[in-house]
């Protein structure tokens, strides 16, 4: 398969409009990934809440711009709020990602991913493990940790977003990010950030930020995937390990400017086969 540099997306341009909006995001993720989540979004210019209860989580859906739910951290009071918060976006237009944390460990897991697809994510964002396991159904990777690289996903991402009409973005050392019909390859990042928790559950967030007032949203996913990448980067270079590196990654998010990404941009695209 060849590759073409794909120069029309401008991560920039994404994230400016992210910072001149701060876009409200719900998020309804696991007990882990709250506080860093919101931290990342705050620094790269969004509002996180975090809003789990059954009893409010689709009327504030209503308020959001956008919504994220991640299935790290199950229960089922917090699946019902899940899926009445899907239903509500999905009812109502506004953008919401998935992130099926672990779907393929248990039963339990298998059949929330399977509820909340019928729900009609806008983005699906997982590992390697996570999306193969989803798009099959079936049972397949121990955790959150990926077993496999994200190439090794590609082609079971092609068909979970032409089955959903989505886009899935699956992460590795290499990201990559497909609609079914366009397939990007986001390059960056840096070995530490797998070593610091809820990184991944994090960009997660960042996407649904970056998806509000989009017009494309294969292009804002990339846009994300790209801000994301060069900020593990740029914190890759000053960080002697995993705690020094995730206040360095804060910074670098929310010291990015138009300059630097578009000095570190390596994107490539070619045709979803």
């Amino acid at each position: 398969m060849s590759h073409t540099i794909f120069p029309s997306i401008d991560p920039a341009a994404h994230l400016a409009r992210v910072r001149e909006h701060a876009p409200l995001i719900h998020n309804i993720t696991n007990l882990v990934a709250m506080n860093t989540m919101a931290n990342v979004l705050l620094a790269i210019g969004a509002s996180p809440a975090m809003v789990h209860a059954r009893e409010e989580a689709a009327e504030f859906t209503a308020i959001a711009d956008a919504l994220t739910v991640n299935i790290g951290t199950l229960s089922p009071h917090w699946v019902e709020a899940m899926i009445e918060a899907a239903e509500a976006a999905r009812l109502m237009g506004k953008p919401w990602v998935l992130d099926p944390v672990a779907v393929g460990a248990t039963a339990y897991r298998r059949e929330t991913g399977a509820r909340l697809l019928e729900r009609l994510p806008t983005v699906i964002r997982g590992n390697a493990s996570e999306i193969i396991a989803l798009e099959a159904r079936g049972a397949g990777g121990r955790g959150v940790d990926s077993n496999d690289p994200a190439e090794a996903a590609e082609q079971a991402a092609i068909r979970l977003a032409r089955r959903i009409g989505c886009v899935v973005a699956v992460t590795g050392e290499v990201d990559l990010v497909t609609d079914g019909r366009r397939l990007a390859y986001v390059h960056g990042g840096h070995p530490l950030m797998p070593r610091v928790t809820t990184l991944g559950c994090s960009l997660t967030g960042v996407v649904a930020a970056f998806l509000v007032g989009a017009e494309d949203s294969f292009e804002a996913t990339v846009a994300a995937l790209a801000c994301y990448a060069t900020a593990g980067e740029l914190a890759g270079e000053s960080a002697r390990g995993p705690g020094s590196f995730a206040v360095a990654f804060l910074d670098a998010l929310y010291a990015l400017d138009n300059e630097t990404l578009r000095g570190r941009l390596r994107l490539e695209l070619t045709d979803a086969t």
